[in-house]
């Protein structure tokens, strides 16, 4: 009888393995799941923040021309003022991203990630 009760016992300890591997794959899917949602729906809502910026960017743009025009007399030196802005503003990141620039962006990303971290950590302990 002692040997019926130790296969049983190894049998429901199988069983046991078994359903804790299926939970496991459950929950590392539903994870995954979670983190893809999230990733997606930070990326459309950058996404749509950024197209707001460049469109708002665009109209001022041509607005200020428009304007330059209006004071300069002229659609061709209106215009080629923002463009020598533009082109002053593109040799000044370039001279600067190096230093300024990238580690800007690098900090602002790391920071966002941290945070973000953070915060899942405090829903985790919540729950």
């Amino acid at each position: 009888m002692e040997q019926r009760d130790k296969e049983k016992s190894i049998e429901d300890l199988y069983h046991d393995v078994q359903a804790y591997l299926d939970t496991r794959i459950a929950h590392t899917r539903l994870y995954l799941l979670e983190k893809t949602s999230k990733i997606f729906a930070d990326l459309v809502t950058n996404a749509t923040v950024v197209v707001c910026f460049v469109l708002a960017f665009l109209f001022g743009t041509v607005t200020l021309a428009f304007f330059l025009s209006d004071i300069l007399g002229s659609f061709t030196r209106g215009f080629g003022c923002v463009a020598a802005i533009y082109l002053f503003l593109a040799l000044l990141v370039y001279w600067t991203k190096d230093k300024f620039i990238e580690k800007a962006i690098i900090n602002f990303t790391i920071r966002n990630y941290f945070n973000k971290l953070a915060d899942k950590d405090e829903e985790e302990q919540k729950i």
